[in-house]
């Protein structure tokens, strides 16, 4: 991006324009710069205040509100350049920065210039992997933010959900999205649209992978598009790069190699036209993942080596943890046996350091699940453990499958070694065995799947990462019979988690699974006691069973349990849940995908209702009259797409 004259201007024509009025106009361009993701246009923008950009800006005879400012400018930009270029101390030094415009912000009581600031920091504790810092200054930010500040406070949601995804916490992300939804809607600005459009499509594109979810896959690929028609109207073309890396992950994780490439090549290109080497090497990074899906490992191995390379000159521990697993994966498959395990356990160390749990956690099962046989049970047993309680608030579909998996591993190895092992010297050796140890392990995974499920077999199986639930039942019938107790006592508990009308209390119970093929069942979620009502007379008086709920949280409680609806109606303004993340989370439920969905809302959210998954929107209370054929309608559309 070519320099404007104006920019220019403040800084040479001395004699009619104030040192105050300069510094103000260069930092406003440099913003605008920042947001066209020009780095280097933007730096030059704030020269005159910052020539030396390994030193401090110079403030002399700034007013402080001014000086703030400026420092919030001048860090803001090391931390993106640092990014960019893999500049050794970039992050610390623009958190320096940072904080001090945080205080003289607050010395002044300026509470927006403050908040921004801290999103600005969060940013840079996150790129160095630091989540809990990160959403402490995105929680103060917040705090502190007016609401008429909207897209200042989407800014800060958007973040916040970012490093939720990071941390596999899908769902807390998804709700900060969700609340960003409406602010980002109003906004004008597309670079900010853009980045929303961005990461709820990374969301979605980590909720689709492991088990190649169609529908989410589909929103994804929408949330992608919609990014980079706002990036390219924002002119930024280093985030259309980084869309473009996106798609190129997502059509790995999915085995579509072909399109991994072609959007992958694209990054690259783009990457390296803007000189940005630390991004172009986390597309190369993903570029190996991809060859070595392939089959094709010595060019993976030379690109994973490359990307650590890159990465290593810069402060981005989280990404370079992911960088070192991938090329530890890498050295495994060729035979290299204790090079991988060396770089494995340096990306652990890297993503522990930093405060990455979920990071050395998958690092820690690449070692079991790429090098088991290689090292002793005991040792494997102990980084197991570890694996587990790193990766015990994960929400990623895929971690729970590779968690079994590496269990299976552990026993396979154990029955061919046919040996007992001893426990640690601080334990004793006597009456120890490994391979039950071991055994006991798999079992509590089990059993905190079955628990989370609220005894679903089903669900839990998808939790555990299985394509079928048939393959937990047998795990069940042979090596874990006593937890068949668990499961039966929780669905026991299942008809009690929500309170039905008087009408309704009889068919709750399991006989109800009995009813004529003829009677439509449906499930009601509503707090408003006189909508709840109205509704179910309406539905009622025309031959359906009506189960009711008032919150949300219950209602998905319900939902994945057994019990069969064919459809479901939801309100937008819930306790516990509310409806649209109600809509997404039930849309996750594998049993429940096909299930048609109405939102009955007096919200005015129809475009996020789409999003979200449903089938039709209502506005109340004006539309209840057309709640009952917009029933048939869905019912009958979804009948024609089954058959």
């Amino acid at each position: 991006m070519k320099l404007e004259p104006q920019l220019v201007t403040p800084q040479t024509d001395t004699g009619s324009i104030t040192l105050a009025d300069r510094a103000e106009l260069s930092c406003h361009l440099a913003k605008q710069f920042e947001k066209a993701g020009d780095y280097e246009a933007a730096c030059e923008a704030v020269d005159e205040f910052w020539p030396n950009r390994k030193g401090p800006p110079k403030l002399e005879g700034l007013e402080d509100s001014i000086a703030a400012e400026v420092l919030l400018r001048v860090g803001a930009l090391a931390g993106w350049q640092g990014a960019s270029d893999q500049t050794e101390d970039s992050q610390e030094t623009a958190k320096n920065l940072l904080t001090r415009s945080i205080e003289i912000f607050e010395r002044v009581r300026d509470s927006r210039g403050a908040a921004e600031a801290r999103a600005d920091l969060a940013l840079c504790y996150w790129r160095e992997g630091s989540l809990d810092e990160a959403r402490v200054n995105l929680r103060m930010a917040l705090a502190s933010l007016a609401d008429n500040v909207s897209d200042l406070r989407a800014i800060v949601l958007i973040r916040a959900g970012l490093v939720e995804v990071d941390a596999e916490r899908l769902d807390q992300a998804l709700h900060f999205y969700n609340q960003a939804a409406s602010l980002v809607e109003q906004s004008q600005d597309h670079a900010l649209k853009g980045s929303f459009h961005f990461e709820y499509g990374l969301v979605l594109r980590r909720l689709a992978a492991p088990e190649n979810r169609e529908d989410y896959l589909d929103r994804a690929l929408v949330e992608y598009a919609a990014s980079s028609f706002h990036y390219e109207q924002a002119k930024n073309i280093r985030a259309v790069a980084r869309v473009e890396n996106n798609l190129g992950f997502l059509y790995f994780t999915i085995g579509q190699y072909k399109d991994a490439h072609f959007h992958l090549d694209r990054a690259r290109h783009l990457f390296l036209k803007l000189k940005d080497i630390g991004t172009a090497a986390q597309v190369d990074d993903t570029r190996a993942r991809t060859l070595l899906a392939q089959g094709h490992v010595v060019e993976a191995e030379r690109l994973a080596r490359a990307a650590v390379r890159v990465l290593e000159r810069g402060d981005q521990q989280a990404i370079l943890a992911e960088a070192l697993t991938t090329h530890g994966i890498v050295l495994a498959r060729l035979g290299h046996h204790q090079r991988s395990k060396a770089l494995l356990e340096r990306a652990i160390k890297v993503a522990e350091t930093t405060g990455d749990l979920q990071g050395a956690g998958r690092a820690k099962l690449s070692i079991i699940e790429e090098l088991g046989d290689k090292f002793p049970a005991q040792e494997l047993v102990s980084v197991y453990r570890s694996a587990i309680e790193l990766l015990k608030d994960s929400q990623d579909p895929s971690t729970g499958g590779r968690l079994i998996g590496c269990a299976g591993k552990l026993l396979d190895l154990l029955l061919a070694m046919e040996t007992k092992a001893p426990m640690p010297a601080d334990h004793g050796w006597e009456g120890f065995s490994l391979k039950k140890f071991v055994r006991n392990e798999e079992k509590a995974i089990i059993e905190r799947a079955l628990r989370d499920a609220e005894g679903s077999v089903s669900k839990a199986a998808h939790m555990l990462g299985f394509k079928h639930h048939q393959s937990l039942i047998s795990l069940l019938n042979t090596r874990h019979k006593d937890l068949m107790k668990a499961r039966s006592t929780v669905r026991k508990r299942r008809r009690h988690l929500i309170a039905l009308p008087k009408h309704a209390k009889k068919n709750a119970s399991p006989a109800s699974e009995s009813r004529p093929a003829s009677q439509i069942s449906v499930l009601h979620v509503e707090d408003h006691e006189v909508v709840a009502r109205t509704v179910a007379e309406i539905l009622t008086n025309q031959g359906m069973r009506v189960d009711s709920c008032i919150n949300g949280s219950t209602a998905l409680k319900l939902l994945k349990g057994a019990t069969h609806y064919d459809l479901i109606i939801v309100d937008n303004n819930l306790p516990g849940l509310n409806g649209l993340e109600l809509v997404m989370r039930t849309r996750g439920i594998a049993h429940r995908r096909a299930t048609p969905i109405i939102m009955l809302s007096g919200d005015d959210l129809e475009r996020d209702a789409w999003r979200a998954g449903v089938d039709a929107f209502l506005r109340k209370p004006e539309a209840i009259d057309k709640i009952f054929p917009t029933v048939g309608r869905v019912l009958k559309d979804r009948k024609r797409k089954s058959n």
